[in-house]
C-alpha cells in the first residue's frame, strides 16, 4: 500500500455535488460514490475532517438576491449543510466508516457541537469528522469555514472537491479554449480568480495551508491527492502569481 503524503486533511465538499444530475436534493448514487472515495483515503490511515456546503438545498446569497434578509438566508443555508452532513454520515456508516457530525449551531439531539479538541480526538481514533452549519455565523461562506477549520484542526492541506478537474482561466463549460492551471499562488485568487472567496484564500495564505482543487466525480482523485500525485490544481505560495 503506497504511503500517504498527508497525515491529516480537510476535505471541502460542494453541496451542489450532492444533487447529482438534478443539482438539487440528495442523490443516493452520488452519496455512495462520495463514501467510496472517502473509504479509499481512509485505507491509508489519513485523518480526515469534512466541511459540507448546502447549495443543493438552499443558498443564502440566492435568497438575499430575491429580497430575503441576508442573515436569515445564511442561517437557512447552514441548516441545509446539516441535512447533507447527516446524509453523508449515513452513507459512510453503511460502508463501515465510523464518523461523527459536529455542528457550529447547537442541536444536540442529532449532532455534537463543534469542539476542537473533541474533533481532534475523533480523528486520532480513526473517525471521520463531518463539520456542518458553517461557522455558525451569517455572512461567512462554507469555503471560509473550510479554511478556518483546516487551521484549527492542523490540517496539512485543504482539498476542495468540485465537479471541475481544477482551476481554469475561464469557465470550461462555456469556453472550449479555457486553460487549466496546474499550480497557482494565493494572490492570483485574491486578485479575482474564482476559486474561493477572498476570506478563505487569505486564511489559507496566512496559515500556510496549501489547497488542491479537483474533480470529486473522477474515481480515485482524492486518494491521488492524499498520496501526493499530480491531480487538479495546487494553490500555494510557490504557485504562479
Amino acid at each position: 500500500m503506497p504511503k500517504a503524503k498527508y497525515k491529516r486533511i480537510l476535505l471541502k465538499l460542494s453541496g451542489e455535488i450532492f444533487g447529482g444530475k438534478h443539482k438539487f436534493g440528495i442523490d443516493p448514487e452520488i452519496m455512495n460514490l462520495i463514501a467510496d472515495e472517502i473509504k479509499k483515503v481512509r485505507r491509508h490511515n489519513t485523518q480526515m475532517a469534512i466541511v459540507i456546503g448546502g447549495g443543493n438545498i438552499f443558498r443564502g446569497l440566492k435568497g438575499s438576491e430575491k429580497g430575503m434578509d441576508r442573515a436569515t438566508g445564511d442561517y437557512m443555508g447552514m441548516l441545509a449543510t446539516v441535512i447533507n452532513a447527516l446524509a453523508l454520515q449515513d452513507a459512510l456508516e453503511r460502508e463501515g466508516i465510523h464518523s461523527r457530525v459536529q455542528t457550529a449551531i447547537n442541536m444536540q439531539s442529532i449532532a455534537e457541537p463543534f469542539i476542537r479538541r473533541r474533533a481532534l480526538r475523533h480523528m486520532e481514533k480513526g473517525r471521520v469528522v463531518i463539520l456542518a452549519a458553517g461557522t455558525g455565523n451569517p455572512y461567512f461562506s462554507t469555503d471560509t469555514t473550510a479554511a478556518l477549520r483546516a487551521a484549527e484542526l492542523d490540517a496539512e492541506i485543504l482539498i476542495k472537491a468540485t465537479k471541475v478537474d481544477g482551476v481554469y482561466d475561464k469557465d470550461p463549460e462555456l469556453h472550449k479554449d479555457a486553460r487549466k492551471f496546474k499550480r497557482l499562488g494565493y494572490m492570483r485568487i485574491l486578485r479575482g480568480l474564482k476559486v474561493m472567496d477572498s476570506t478563505a484564500a487569505s486564511l489559507c495564505r496566512d496559515n500556510n495551508i496549501p489547497i488542491i482543487v479537483l474533480n470529486l466525480l473522477k474515481p480515485g482523485n482524492v486518494e491521488k491527492a492524499v498520496l501526493g500525485k499530480n491531480v487538479g490544481t495546487l494553490v500555494t505560495d510557490g504557485g504562479r502569481k
